[in-house]
């Protein structure tokens, strides 16, 4: 099987031979070009030198019909090509698969669960009136038996447990309707 080269001694057709020529004449300067555009991504610009340079062959005898330089066609051609690039990544988001964005912003799923679940129980508490809300916070949040919560409150002992009893009844009622069993 005889394979050709574009950029070898034994390209065949005019054409592969006009396309190397370019592209030894034209190719460092519009890599440099390009490569200064994508801020040093040296993937990103051979791609773009390459879709240039696949345009450039695919527009027959550039130079000639239409009486224009090549050079200036060539950059602007990749310079469109890369801020069409630019608008295809802004317009829709990087896709990512699985927990891989977990990872990226260094928190492990069970992190995000509790705040998650930190943020619907607070979604919950205001739903509760002040005194049930004020009574599970003394005792709970702050974890202080029902005696030390009624002297922080200035309440009778009984009245801090039967607002902890009803605030409970009230906050699984609560959390219940926001999906949480």
């Amino acid at each position: 099987m005889n394979v050709t080269v574009i950029g070898s001694a034994s390209a065949a057709s005019t054409e592969e031979r006009a396309l190397r020529d370019l592209y030894l004449e034209h190719g460092p300067a519009l890599y440099a070009y390009v490569l200064r555009m994508l801020g040093g991504d040296t993937h990103r610009t051979e791609d773009v030198v390459q879709e240039t340079l696949l345009r450039c062959w695919n527009k027959q005898n550039l130079a000639d019909d239409e009486g224009m330089a090549v050079r200036p066609w060539m950059f602007r051609v990749a310079r469109n090509l890369v801020i069409d690039a630019h608008r295809a990544r802004t317009a829709r988001p990087l896709e990512i698969g699985g927990a891989t964005w977990l990872t990226e912003l260094g928190t492990e799923s069970d992190d995000i669960e509790r705040m998650l679940s930190s943020i619907v129980v607070n979604d919950a508490l205001e739903t509760l009136t002040p005194a049930h809300r004020d009574a599970l916070r003394a005792t709970f949040l702050a974890d202080r038996t029902t005696q030390q919560a009624a002297v922080a409150l200035g309440v009778p002992q009984g009245t801090v447990k039967s607002r902890v009893y009803y605030a409970l009844r009230s906050l699984k009622a609560a959390l219940a309707e926001r999906g949480v069993r």
